[in-house]
């Protein structure tokens, strides 16, 4: 599986095309479902002891980016993979239209606020590639404006990679058909209908501009210090057994340690 997961990482540089990208991810875990749902249980609950391990130690920050098409599966991916994980340690951002207080600062602003503190695992449910991908597409500032953007993202993420923070940027792929059949579910089950918005289907008409916009952002901001990995999410299990994986490999090799106590606990008897 080690081999699968090195090929979903988009290399410094690397133009992307995603139509010659998996989603299905049929290449990648040989197992089926129930093979890949016993996988996943095993990786949860290494995530579980790691982040636990990194709340102890109080030394890295980690911050989860996660970005896709509507329908791409953030929400499920924080459900499942992050299951196990002490709240206490955890936090989510998510990041929707600016408030009038955000836009009257630059567009990093509201973002930088949110980054992980020590021993703190943060996941950008959307985040600061909104300034170059629905800004893009909805013509919403100038061009020249938008690709100035690419270099100020990357000195903002190198500038948190240097001062100690650990990035992992996943773009959830999933293809035009697989939306179209998870817009349909949310019509079709009326449990469902608080997920379904009708702009989304406006969203839907722009999806080739929206491709074009995430080839360049992945292929112009996967860096040494804060790659991209283009995840398979056709299938929500295939996406979720990725992304765990990703995660507890990733944090196996900050090496962490839990800290010795402050105090001689040697002679210490309970009555």
């Amino acid at each position: 599986m080690e081999k699968t997961l090195k090929k979903l990482l988009v290399p410094p540089g690397k133009q992307i095309d995603l139509s010659q990208w998996d989603a299905e991810g049929s290449k990648g875990f040989a197992g089926d479902k129930q093979a890949g749902a016993e996988e996943l249980l095993k990786l949860t609950q290494r995530l579980e002891i790691l982040q636990e391990l990194l709340y102890a130690e109080q030394k890295h920050k980690v911050l989860v980016v996660l970005q896709g098409m509507d329908t791409s599966g953030k929400d499920g991916v924080i459900r499942h993979v992050f299951e196990g994980v002490n709240p206490q340690g955890v936090r989510v951002a998510g990041f929707k239209v600016p408030t009038q207080v955000e836009l009257a600062h630059d567009y990093l602003w509201r973002i930088h606020q949110q980054t992980p503190g020590r021993g703190e695992i943060v996941i950008f449910n959307r985040s600061h590639y909104e300034d170059v991908l629905v800004v893009r597409v909805h013509d919403l500032v100038p061009a020249k404006i938008w690709k100035r953007r690419f270099d100020h993202i990357n000195q903002f993420e190198k500038m948190l990679a240097e001062e100690g923070t650990t990035i992992f940027k996943f773009f959830l792929h999933i293809d035009a058909d697989e939306q179209k059949k998870r817009l349909q579910e949310r019509l079709d089950k009326p449990e469902k209908h608080w997920k379904f918005n009708v702009s989304d289907l406006e969203e839907r008409k722009l999806w080739p501009e929206y491709q074009n916009a995430y080839e360049e952002v992945l292929g112009r901001t996967s860096t040494k210090w804060a790659p991209w990995y283009i995840i398979p999410a056709n299938k929500k299990w295939r996406r979720n057994l990725a992304i765990a994986a990703i995660l507890a490999d990733g944090l196996e090799s900050l090496k962490m340690e839990y800290p010795p106590s402050a105090d001689d606990l040697s002679a210490i008897v309970i009555e």
